[in-house]
């Protein structure tokens, strides 16, 4: 089974939009996702600040507008066995991809990866904007980048991994 982990700061904006468009595109491309199926797709962030919150409703509404519901997720922090059980931690921005390495050992750095290295269609961008401190068109525009790079993803794993 293939695990995919997508890690911002609080896993209350970034890394659970991920989470929920990602989780869409496989299972609208017939890819099961679960632990009893082919992949496993999981989100945390780097800080405890949210652990236990719902994503921030803002994220959550834009979300539902696209057809992606996150209403049952929970924050939860990063942990050392993730670094183990994941196949890929993916890094919504340069911050937190070096968190990501000072908190792992070095045999696990070839898992890290931003996440938006793996987008086929947006030229330029390379992190996820953090939207915390903006309002709704933050999230609208981080939903747009997340889904560029969770469509691209999906096609890597599928010629990687054969999906």
């Amino acid at each position: 089974m293939l695990k995919v982990l997508f890690v911002c700061m609080g896993n209350i904006c970034r890394s659970p939009t991920a989470e929920g468009v990602f989780r869409k595109h496989v299972n609208e491309a017939g890819i099961q996702d679960g632990l009893l199926h082919h992949l496993y797709i999981d989100s945390a962030g780097t800080s405890g600040y949210h652990v236990g919150e719902r994503p921030d409703p803002r994220a959550t509404k834009i979300a539902l507008h696209y057809g992606v519901d996150l209403r049952d997720l929970r924050a939860r922090q990063v942990s050392m066995q993730d670094f183990a059980d994941f196949d890929y931690l993916l890094a919504m921005d340069r911050e937190n991809l070096k968190h990501l390495k000072r908190m792992s050992h070095s045999r696990y750095h070839d898992k890290l990866h931003l996440f938006m290295s793996f987008a086929e269609d947006c030229p330029g961008i390379t992190e996820v904007p953090d939207p915390y401190f903006g309002g709704p068109e933050g999230f609208e525009r981080v939903f747009d980048i997340v889904d560029r790079g969770a469509r691209g993803l999906l096609n890597h794993l599928r010629r990687t991994h054969g999906l």
